[in-house]
């Protein structure tokens, strides 16, 4: 096989882009070993936390980086770039930059927006492992990873004015993003700009890079105006069909 000319990234969402509704995946995957054998990096860029996907990097044996709750870090393999970069802190593999708040300023100003408006608004925090599995529908040992946060905090609003309450996230310094199924409050960051700081990293490396985008929700659209390809899998769509559309395109460069 001749060597690639250009380097393939995919960056793509987890719920409801590689994962259906029930949280499976053998659809999909050996899709995704047949673009790993093609030298693709699959860049993870989920809302799901570092210990979650780090787990389906694992079932997938992909090595590449990833991006963590909607854009607050991007987690980069050690060695993986060749180029000096920038990084916010080393942990044990990794190489991390930051680009959200502390999940603890998080759930500080969190409690400071329910004590303003009243309202009753339940985080990940606020419940146990089981009461999230039940929520989400998680197997226990993956509800128990979810809980594990670092920078955002998915709620729900179980009472009160869903427009206060917004307001008051603003007004606290804060973002939010309406997920699949609960709305995630965060800092100023997103997907969006942590994959073009990936994208730049990837140049530098590489020199040329297509990159393609694959997510289903409001909070991937950042992400999907920054790549070069990208695919919006709405609920009618056929997820294999796209990724199999994807490794041709991948085959083809």
């Amino acid at each position: 096989m001749k060597p690639k000319s250009v380097k393939v990234v995919v960056f793509a969402d987890l719920d409801g882009s590689l994962l259906n509704d029930k949280y499976e995946f053998h659809e999909i995957e050996p899709i995704l070993h047949q673009l790993l054998s093609l030298n693709v990096s699959i860049v993870i860029a989920s809302s799901k936390t570092r210990s979650e996907i780090e787990y389906y990097r694992k079932k997938w044996q992909i090595c590449d980086p990833f991006i963590t709750e909607n854009g607050c870090a991007i987690v980069i393999p050690e060695n993986y770039f060749k180029i000096s970069h920038e990084f916010t802190k080393q942990t044990v593999g990794y190489k991390i930059i930051e680009l959200g708040t502390d999940y603890r300023i998080i759930r500080e100003k969190l409690a400071a927006v329910k004590n303003r408006t009243g309202v009753n608004i339940v985080g990940f925090g606020d419940m146990t492992v089981e009461e999230i599995a039940k929520d989400t529908a998680l197997p226990l040992h993956l509800a128990k990873l979810a809980k594990k946060r670092e920078y955002s905090e998915p709620v729900k609003i179980i009472d009160g004015h869903e427009k206060e309450v917004l307001k008051a996230i603003n007004d606290e310094g804060l973002c939010h993003i309406m997920g699949g199924k609960y709305l995630h409050i965060l800092g100023n960051c997103g997907k969006g700009p942590a994959t073009s700081i990936l994208k730049k990293l990837y140049l530098l490396q590489f020199n040329k890079i297509i990159s393609i985008g694959v997510g289903d929700s409001p909070n991937d659209l950042e992400m999907l105006k920054i790549v070069d390809k990208p695919f919006y899998v709405n609920k009618s769509a056929d997820k294999k069909a796209i990724w199999k559309e994807i490794k041709l395109f991948a085959q083809a460069q």
